[in-house]
């Protein structure tokens, strides 16, 4: 059996030999950029937030503004540009490109009831105009027949 301070001895001897490894340090953060102010339509918001918690706000595009940048994406769409990048010109995304599209289409859902009246008026028109011309032909065919 060894003797323990020789055993002790050896194991310190060959720590001693190993060669001392640098600690890696880490790399300081970089500081946070000062955050920008929110961009708003509305003042009424911008004096609720308290100064200590500032935050990027969303613009909030007023309808003109909208139907302008719709306008602007068709005509791109039109001249042949893809969708994306005409949203992407625009600086919008492409789902609010398609909110806004779909929000301002109902326009024509009066229009189509207006339509549905129109015609039942023309249908009902119609209606008796046939039943008319087919009694005067029933009547004209009886004569020669002469069933009166």
């Amino acid at each position: 059996m060894p003797d323990p301070q020789e055993v002790e001895a050896a194991q310190s001897a060959t720590i001693a030999e190993a060669p001392e490894t640098k600690k890696k340090t880490r790399r300081p953060r970089k500081a946070k950029a000062e955050p920008k102010a929110p961009v708003r339509t509305s003042g009424a918001k911008a004096a609720e937030a308290p100064a200590g918690a500032v935050r990027i706000g969303r613009k909030v595009y007023s309808a003109k503004e909208r139907a302008q940048l719709l306008g602007e994406i068709e005509q791109s769409i039109s001249r042949g540009e893809s969708i994306r990048s005409a949203v992407k010109r625009a600086g919008i995304s492409e789902q609010t490109y398609y909110h806004w599209k779909k929000a301002a289409a109902p326009v024509s859902e009066s229009n189509d009831l207006k339509d549905l009246l129109a015609l039942e008026d023309e249908n009902k028109r119609l209606k008796s105009l046939l039943a008319e011309r087919l009694r005067k032909e029933n009547a004209e065919l009886r004569k020669k027949l002469g069933l009166d």
